[in-house]
Order: C-alpha cells, then sequence, then structure tokens
C-alpha cells in the first residue's frame, strides 16, 4: 500500500470510527459494553498496524519526510489553506506514541468503566480525541494544526466534567476551558499575523529543509513576535508558566483519561509545536530565553508542590508538569534529539503510572515493609542544606500550590468581572412585570392560609 494512502487512512481511522459511533447513538442505537471493547481493541490494533507499516515503508524507500496532499481546504484570495499531512523523523514517534498509548488506555477502560453510565461516552471521546492528537503531530502547517488542537482541547474539557452529576468536576473543566481559551488566542494571532506578513503558514514555507536540520524563513522582529506567541500558546497547552495551575483541576476525570491526557499525549502537544517550531525560537533571544524561564521556574514550583500532596493522581499531576517543564527547557538549549527522547519515555512512564494509581499506596507500603520500615523521604539531604526559614517559607510556598488561584482571582478574575458589572449598565433592562389582581389576591390567600 503506497504511504499516500497509508497515513491519510492512519489519520482517518478515529475519525470515521468517532463519527460512526456517533451516528448510531443519535439514532437511539445502543452499542453494548463488549462490542464497544472489540470494536476499540481491533481499531487500535489497526493504527498500530498502520503506523509500523508506514515506519517500514519510509525506511525502504530511503525517506525522511513524506508529504501528502488532499487538495484545499478553501482559498480566499491569493491566500490557500490546503489540507496537507506530513510524516517526518518528529510526527512519526509522536504519532506511533499516540495509537500505541490511547490503545493501552482503551483496553485498560473497558474494565475500569465497567457498568459506568457514562461508558459510551468515555469511548467517543477516546476516539474523537485520538483523531485531534493525529492531525495535530501530522499537519503540515499550523492552520491545520488548530484543527487537532482544538479537538484535543474540547475531548480534555469534556472528560474532565465526566462526572457531570458532581458540581466539582464541572467546576475545574470550566477553568481548564478558560485556561485554554486564553492560551489559544495567542495561537489564533500567530496564524494571523504568520499569514499577514509572511502569506504562510506551512512548515514548507516557514522553513527551508527537513527537520531537525532546517531553517527559519521569518526573520527580523516579524519573526520574533510570532516565535513569542507560539511560546505562549504552547506554555498554555503544556501548563507551564502563567497557566500552570489548571492541570491539577484536570485530575477531577477518570483516571484513563488523565493518563493519556496529562500523562502522556495532550499535554505534550505544547512541546511538540515548540520542537516543530525550534528554528523559528532559536533566531529569537527573547522567546529562547521565555522558554528557558518558563521551564525552569515552573519545574521549580512543580517540584515543590508535588511534595506536599496528599493524592496520588495530583502528586503525578505535578511531578508531569516539573518533567515538561525540563523538557522546555532542553527545547530552549537546541537539544531538540534529548528532548524527543525525554518526551516519548515521559509520556510512557507516567501513563503507567497514572493507569497503577489505585494501587500506588498498596506498592508503597509493599516497599515500606520490604525495607524494614526504614525509607528515607527524597530530596532531605537538599532540604539540609538550606535554612530552617528558608525551609519553612517554600513549604508555605508548596502548600499553598504557590498561591496560583488566590493570585488568579483577586487579579485577574475579579476586575473581569467587575468591568463585566459595569458594562451591563449599558445592557437594556427588561422591563418588570407588574403584579395583576389574580396574583394579589392569591399571594393574599396564601398568606392567610
Amino acid at each position: 500500500m503506497p504511504l499516500k494512502i497509508l497515513i491519510p487512512l492512519l489519520i482517518a481511522t478515529p475519525g470515521v470510527l468517532f463519527l460512526a459511533l456517533s451516528v448510531v447513538w443519535l439514532l437511539g442505537g445502543c452499542v453494548t459494553e463488549r462490542a464497544m471493547a472489540r470494536i476499540t481493541k481491533s481499531a487500535y490494533a489497526v493504527l498500530v498496524l498502520l503506523v509500523i507499516l508506514t515506519g517500514w515503508r519510509m525506511r525502504v524507500e530511503g525517506l525522511h519526510s513524506v508529504q501528502v496532499m488532499l487538495g484545499d481546504w478553501f482559498t480566499v484570495g491569493h491566500y490557500g489553506y490546503p489540507l496537507s499531512l506530513l510524516i517526518d523523523r518528529l510526527s512519526l514517534p509522536m504519532v506511533g506514541l499516540t495509537v500505541v498509548l490511547a490503545g493501552i488506555v482503551g483496553f485498560f477502560s473497558v474494565r475500569y468503566l465497567h457498568r459506568d453510565p457514562g461508558f459510551h461516552r468515555f469511548f467517543l471521546l477516546l476516539h474523537l480525541f485520538t483523531f485531534g492528537a493525529l492531525l495535530v503531530f501530522t499537519a503540515d502547517s499550523l492552520d491545520l494544526l488548530i484543527v487537532g488542537w482544538e479537538t484535543v482541547a474540547i475531548t480534555s474539557v469534556l472528560l474532565v466534567g465526566f462526572f457531570q452529576y458532581r458540581p466539582e468536576p464541572v467546576r475545574n473543566a470550566l477553568w481548564v476551558f478558560a485556561s485554554y481559551r486564553v492560551a489559544d488566542l495567542f495561537m489564533l494571532l500567530a496564524i494571523f499575523l504568520a499569514h499577514h506578513w509572511f502569506g504562510t503558514t506551512s512548515w514548507e514555507g516557514m522553513f527551508s529543509g527537513e527537520w531537525p536540520g532546517c531553517q527559519s524563513m521569518m526573520l527580523g522582529t516579524k519573526g520574533t513576535v510570532i516565535a513569542v506567541l507560539l511560546v505562549i500558546a504552547a506554555g498554555g497547552k503544556s501548563s507551564q508558566g502563567p497557566f500552570w495551575g489548571w492541570l491539577p483541576r484536570a485530575m477531577e476525570g477518570p483516571t484513563p483519561s488523565s493518563a493519556v491526557f496529562y500523562g502522556a499525549i495532550s499535554i505534550h502537544t505544547g512541546a511538540y509545536l515548540l520542537l516543530r517550531v525550534a528554528p523559528l525560537i532559536h533566531q529569537s533571544w527573547i522567546a529562547t530565553g521565555l522558554i528557558i524561564i518558563t521551564g525552569l521556574a515552573t519545574a521549580f514550583l512543580g517540584t515543590l508542590v508535588h511534595r506536599t500532596c496528599a493524592d496520588a493522581k495530583t502528586s503525578l499531576a505535578y511531578a508531569a508538569q516539573t518533567q515538561i517543564g525540563l523538557i522546555f527547557v532542553e527545547i530552549g538549549f537546541g537539544w531538540t534529539t534529548f528532548a524527543v527522547i525525554h518526551l516519548v519515555s515521559h509520556a510512557m512512564l507516567r501513563t503507567l503510572q497514572f493507569l497503577r494509581t489505585p494501587s500506588m499506596l498498596r506498592d508503597y507500603h509493599r516497599v515500606h515493609a520490604a525495607a524494614g520500615g526504614k525509607v528515607s523521604p527524597t530530596g532531605s539531604h537538599y532540604e539540609s542544606l538550606l535554612p530552617p526559614a528558608v525551609q519553612l517559607w517554600l513549604y508555605r510556598l508548596a502548600l499553598g500550590r504557590g498561591f496560583y488561584d488566590a493570585i488568579v482571582e483577586r487579579w485577574i478574575v475579579a476586575p473581569v468581572l467587575a468591568v463585566a458589572r459595569w458594562l451591563a449598565v449599558f445592557e437594556p433592562q427588561s422591563p418588570k412585570k407588574q403584579p395583576t389582581a389574580n396574583t394579589t389576591a392569591h399571594a393574599a390567600e396564601s398568606t392567610v392560609s
């Protein structure tokens, strides 16, 4: 099978599966748990096979990258938005990682969500997420990448609020949604400016050569502005820097979705974007410094807070945040190959840790008993180097999770709400209904009785 058929088939399979199951659901059909399990296992087995065939064909033909044109999305004047897919040395590992880990999570979820009222809904969102993630990693332009980017975002939000009969998951899902929207504004602005200034957002138009040895063609101050905007957008997706507070809230979702979203794939899409546009970033010391400072600050705070968390999933969330901060630093220093290896290995490790979170306490007790009750806390030798007053201050900072929520609510949310209330003055007010004679009489009778 030629690569120009293999690659679109690989990307389209989970999307078609989502559409087919959605139509059955909307028409009132019922897919049993056993049938859903068999469909999911078969689909991801086929996806893994397609990834292996794609890698094998590229190796046999001596290709480092394959571009597949699927026509134009639409054209406006001299601007064109082509539907083009790209598989190269960066996207192929990410595609393989996505299908393998999503398949493992799907297999695990069959028993984890057994008899759950949202069983069917979970697998619909899992297939849609896989389609969105594959589209992000194979998109040949920022225009197409943001389609997958938003697909991943909406499935993330819906799975954070999966247990919708409780108010807290819904509240946290809205927080995650708001964080995504703010970060995505920077992505949209970067795309708009790239079209306005350079006339393209395709990787071929932005860079010359193949990744990782390509060179940026967006030079000067305009290139720096686009690079900084993309760094901020990536930070929002990977919960870095000013967006670091939404990740712990995402732990309200089911454990399998936490594994594939916030341990493996979704949270790494920001790092993937930075790897893809690394030549554009490295030509600007502002964008490079922003990545390094953001990654170091997030890794430091994540390490502190991770050591004071009382529940396993939140602790793993901050640990993942720390590692992604280090990946950001590696990208900033130009260690792209090392960053890819770190990303893939971290995603695999964190997925397995999230799936085993219900058993982590039992595992710790076994290790504690095997060591004779002498398991020392990690990092204590570093803490001893600091004065007691500094240790106490850092502990308070970590226990308050950097006071992120308080800062955001006081300095961002409250001013925005105040402006909204002030602007509400200009809204036309609906006239109040005057009580009728029948209403007044009925109220009097109720009072007497």
